[in-house]
């Protein structure tokens, strides 16, 4: 592991950093954000997985989390997107599909099959090297995210129950498998077999009989994205028949935004660490 940056912040240190990936086959960056109560041992971990465009920095410079995680005693952990490097397939003039479009899932096609592993890194082999390097408690751990990091919270939270005691999200992809913006990524990534998709769909995972304990959603009503890409009533039809608790809470007036997610992130780092304390 490579260290790119750190600053103090609140007592603690923002922190960013590199590391070759086996995973994605290449150098991938990520950031932390350590607590003072580190100083005295481990704290519990919070991942935070952003949406499309986003690498680690969007939420590190706009999120407004330090202050309470620091407060809390919160690790927050903020991996990048998707694979990068002028070796990576990509295409460029398509914001929704490859390079800061992983859609955390595993790619099964080629040529993307050989980086685009971004379920495993996040799931696999991140976390054990945040567990090497850093003073985290990796029986206490939490997730959350925006958008398509909302989406890959709510599957990777649906597929590894055992791992986090909480998963919240930022306006959500739902269901992928039939939203616009995702739809032809998912094609791409895993082929032509819808059935293949239904692992890294939240609707799906829930009606295929995955289960959680509780999720916290927050979704604007003007975000632009409400009605073709992100449907959070999906997901609230789907937890209702299935029994799984859902606090979905309808913002007036909020966007699809950092400004969004900023005015909320406090209620969301609470809602995690009142879970991680029991």
């Amino acid at each position: 592991m490579k260290t790119i940056s750190t600053a103090k912040s609140h007592g603690g240190v923002q922190g960013v950093y590199s590391h070759a990936s086996e995973a994605c086959a290449c150098d991938m960056t990520f950031a932390v954000f350590v607590p003072p109560q580190a100083q005295n041992g481990p704290c519990p971990v919070v991942w935070y997985l952003s949406g499309l465009t986003c690498t680690h920095q969007n939420v590190m410079d706009k999120g407004e989390y330090r202050r309470l995680a620091a407060d809390l005693g919160l690790i927050v952990v903020c991996p990048d997107t998707s694979p990068r490097g002028e070796s990576i397939p990509d295409e460029k003039d398509n914001w929704q599909f490859g390079c800061g479009a992983g859609f955390y899932l595993d790619a099964t096609q080629t040529p993307f099959s050989a980086n685009y592993r971004m379920y495993s890194y996040i799931t696999e082999e991140l976390p054990a090297l945040i567990a090497k390097e850093f003073p985290a408690d990796m029986t206490r751990q939490a997730i959350f995210g925006h958008s398509m990091g909302g989406h890959g919270a709510l599957t990777i939270a649906l597929k590894n129950p055992e791992r986090f005691r909480s998963c919240s999200a930022f306006a959500p992809i739902t269901r992928p498998m039939v939203a616009g913006w995702s739809k032809p990524a998912f094609e791409k990534y895993l082929g032509s077999d819808e059935a293949t998709w239904r692992a890294y769909d939240a609707v799906a995972l829930i009606e295929d009989g995955k289960r959680f304990s509780e999720f916290l959603v927050d979704q604007g009503s003007a975000d632009g994205f409400l009605e073709d890409g992100l449907r959070p009533w999906l997901l609230e039809e789907v937890c209702r028949s299935a029994d799984i608790p859902l606090e979905l809470n309808m913002r007036e007036g909020y966007d699809h935004s950092y400004f969004f997610i900023s005015t909320f992130m406090d209620d969301h780092l609470r809602w995690h660490a009142e879970r991680l304390a029991r």
